[in-house]
């Protein structure tokens, strides 16, 4: 009997990447999204996920429910419908009898002293962290109740091709790719995990169908020993072939940069990640399905490639 997989959120990097995947397992899976583009294999669903009956019947009849969903980066829009959305997904997903996996970020943990793992505990220390450690912290409830089968899967700051909003993209695979200089948030001596989009994508693939993984937290597949940030950009640059050259965008000049644009003052408080070593640690998933993260000069490769119009391999 076949089974219906349902993404919520359909349209971004993990979500393209994850259809991909199902379709070439041959299962039906739903794209759910305001304005849900085709991708082969997929059935399209329109739906507002902040309208509970919208979102009731997107879910309807699936078995397996990702929550994938990226909000505009704006603290009054994830104030208003964060709350909502994984309130009308909860429900969704208990009248439906489905399990839900949702694909969440390091926001809650705040600033972490050491690796980030899944028992790390929630110490939000921006506003948007705060409203991650509400949502997860609702599902979690659910789950401890009794009352939904769900998982959370974490994931790294992300890179990797077709992936135009990731801060390594925009800062250095886009501007090398143009000839330009690279540039790094605030401290480029430091290292700095990231997750490669394919890894989260093919991780929470194989979590959904890992039947003991339910009801916890995973860290998703993020390659260890991260590079600093010079040394990323140094590993982009021979990509390339350009000189691994790059300025370091300082608090002053993102202060004052946020007066002209709404996405740089929204990340001004998120810059503590930046600043000082930000370790995402995924042994637990290593160990589990024994798939430790692409290494980052393959990861690197990859998404300059699909910069230079060559594709992946």
């Amino acid at each position: 009997m076949t089974t219906m997989t349902t993404i919520l959120g359909a349209g971004g990097p993990i979500g393209n990447e994850l259809a991909r995947i199902l379709a070439a397992g041959n299962m039906p899976f739903r794209l759910v999204g305001r304005n849900p583009r085709p991708i082969a294999g997929g059935t399209l669903f329109p739906a507002d996920l902040a309208d509970r009956d919208q979102t009731i019947r997107a879910v309807a009849g699936s078995k397996v429910v990702y929550l994938l969903a990226g909000l505009k980066y704006d603290l009054g829009v994830w104030q208003e419908l964060w709350p909502k959305i994984m309130a009308n997904t909860i429900e969704a997903c208990k009248r439906a009898e489905a399990k839900l996996i949702f694909f969440d970020n390091v926001y809650m943990y705040g600033k972490v002293a050491g690796p980030m793992t899944e028992n790390t505990p929630y110490a939000p220390c921006s506003k948007k962290g705060e409203i991650r450690a509400k949502i997860a912290t609702a599902l979690v409830d659910e789950v401890q109740a009794g009352r939904l089968n769900a998982m959370i899967a974490r994931s790294a700051d992300f890179y990797g091709p077709d992936t135009q909003n990731g801060v390594p993209n925009v800062l250095v695979f886009d501007p090398l790719s143009k000839g330009a200089k690279a540039s790094w948030l605030v401290n480029a001596t430091v290292p700095h995990s990231l997750t490669f989009i394919p890894d989260a994508a093919r991780g929470v693939a194989m979590l959904v169908d890992r039947e003991s993984a339910w009801n916890q937290v995973w860290h998703l597949p993020t390659a260890p020993n991260p590079p600093t940030g010079g040394e990323f950009i140094a590993m982009a640059a021979s990509e390339f072939g350009a000189a691994p050259k790059f300025r370091v965008f300082s608090r002053p000049m993102l202060w004052l940069a946020g007066w002209f644009k709404p996405q740089v003052r929204e990340s001004y408080e998120m810059l503590y990640q930046s600043d000082s070593p930000y370790l995402f640690d995924s042994t637990k998933f290593a160990k589990e399905f024994g798939f430790a993260g692409t290494p980052y000069p393959d990861g690197i490769r990859i998404a300059a490639d699909s910069y230079k119009g060559r594709g992946s391999t």
